[in-house]
């Protein structure tokens, strides 16, 4: 049950490093990001809101992941929006031809197209790993007072 509990705390701990990376990176080098969101053919029309709602979103997630009686949640949505990312990325590699702006943050832009999608499903996996370890593990119950 310990070791249950070690992952959880793990994967949480790494869910918080890369909403908290993604996001400061985002925020601090927001010209940068929101020129890259509109060089993005998905986001011609929509890029300063998708400029500003990303780090937002990924800093709700951070904070959602801090709190015990959010995690679960913070979890959950961190893995949707990996795959909403990965979606996003696909779609795009599918469709478009030619160099492709990559519109995240840090170490993270640095990697292939191929590596992002890996890195993304990586941490997908985790968070529902995280997600039936979680309801595996027994919690403990207290009695209400009446």
């Amino acid at each position: 049950m310990k070791s249950r509990k070690t992952f959880v705390l793990i994967t949480t701990l790494l869910f918080i490093a890369l909403w908290g990376y993604t996001a400061l990176s985002k925020i601090f080098g927001f010209e940068i990001f929101e020129d890259q969101l509109s060089l993005s053919p998905v986001f011609k029309s929509t890029y300063r809101i998708v400029a500003v709602a990303v780090p937002a979103v990924e800093l709700v997630l951070l904070a959602l992941l801090i709190f015990e009686r959010t995690k679960i949640a913070g979890l959950l949505l961190s893995a949707l929006l990996l795959l909403a990312f990965t979606i996003y990325l696909a779609y795009i590699l599918l469709n478009y031809q030619g160099e492709l702006p990559c519109t995240c943050g840090g170490f993270i832009a640095k990697m292939t197209w191929t590596q992002h999608i890996i890195f993304n499903i990586t941490f997908i996996l985790l968070a529902i790993s995280a997600l039936i370890v979680t309801r595996q593990t027994p919690q403990k119950h207290t009695a209400a007072l009446s």
